[in-house]
């Protein structure tokens, strides 16, 4: 991705893939479970499975393979082979059970959450489908990323908490790329980050956010009449150019106000707004809340009230 907005997104909503638990089963198993997470990931690191999830028909997981659960309120994996009724499995949050999965025989499962501040779990939760099935057998990439998460969690060695931290934030990457890039998306910016005719419009926007962006200067910089271009950018956005500018801003705005001491009037004017004024009303139409008030409960590790809002 020309730009690489899509780091720019990482770093911007602060995602982090958090390993929670997993197990390892020999014979017919089957573990549930209910969620409390909106984003939750199941990754089948050996073996064959098939997960059930409310409103989603049978997903069949073979090793390697990761599912990403958007907004789900239940889950079943079940698997394993043999004579017998299947054994009911409760993940190890220590995976403890997964340290004895030396033998290839095992079937290894291990599950965590995506972590995002409220913002991007808005951005995310519109990007993905209620499941998001990504098979490791068109993804090297993932199926390292994978290994390398399983081996620092069943070794314990030193480090390995700092190292499963790390595996994690990589193991979520490599499954969006490749959700990118083995699926149909849905409007939103996942799939506005792909599209090849707006990208230059997007990474004009994305260097320059200050600047006061027009329609028919960005349908320039995409080569495209205002009409084609306006039109174009909604069906793959799910949302105008305009809009979408706004909302970049303001997450550029949350940013700053998280990690520094920057004056809100020198962010207005950084941003492209006329006046501290017409930002701080920006602000909280986009957030809910004053950007002096965000930045004192951020900082203060406050509970959010909620995140950009669809009108924002």
């Amino acid at each position: 991705m020309a730009g690489d907005q899509l780091s720019e997104v990482f770093d911007l909503v602060e995602v982090r893939g958090v390993l929670s638990g997993g197990f390892a089963a020999l014979g017919p198993w089957v573990s549930r479970a209910d969620i409390g997470d909106p984003l939750k990931f199941v990754a089948m690191v050996r073996g064959r499975a098939r997960l059930r999830t409310d409103g989603v028909g049978p997903v069949e997981l073979d090793a390697g393979d990761v599912a990403i659960l958007n907004d789900r309120s239940w889950l079943e994996v079940a698997g394993g082979h043999g004579a017998g009724p299947r054994r009911e499995i409760v993940p190890d949050q220590q995976l403890a059970g997964v340290l004895d999965a030396a033998h290839e025989a095992h079937d290894v499962v291990l599950g965590g959450r995506i972590e995002l501040d409220p913002a991007g779990r808005a951005l995310l939760s519109e990007a993905l489908p209620p499941v998001a099935h990504v098979r490791a057998a068109a993804s090297a990439h993932l199926r390292a990323s994978l290994h390398r998460l399983f081996e620092e969690a069943a070794g314990q060695r030193a480090g390995s908490a700092f190292a499963i931290r790390q595996y994690g934030q990589l193991l979520l990457l490599d499954v969006l790329r490749a959700h990118v890039e083995q699926s149909v998306l849905p409007p939103g910016w996942l799939k506005l980050l792909t599209d090849e005719r707006l990208r230059p419009a997007l990474t004009a926007m994305h260097a320059h956010p200050g600047r006061t962006w027009g329609l028919v200067e960005l349908a320039g910089a995409a080569a495209m009449s205002r009409t084609s271009f306006a039109e174009r950018f909604r069906a793959v956005a799910g949302v105008p150019p305009l809009t979408y500018l706004n909302r970049w801003r303001m997450l550029l705005a949350q940013r700053a106000l998280r990690g520094g001491d920057v004056r809100v009037g020198e962010l207005a004017d950084r941003l492209g707004y006329g006046s501290e004024s017409a930002f701080s009303t920006a602000f909280k139409r986009a957030v809910g809340e004053s950007p002096l008030r965000y930045r004192h409960r951020v900082r203060s590790g406050a509970a959010p009230d909620g995140g950009l809002r669809s009108g924002g």
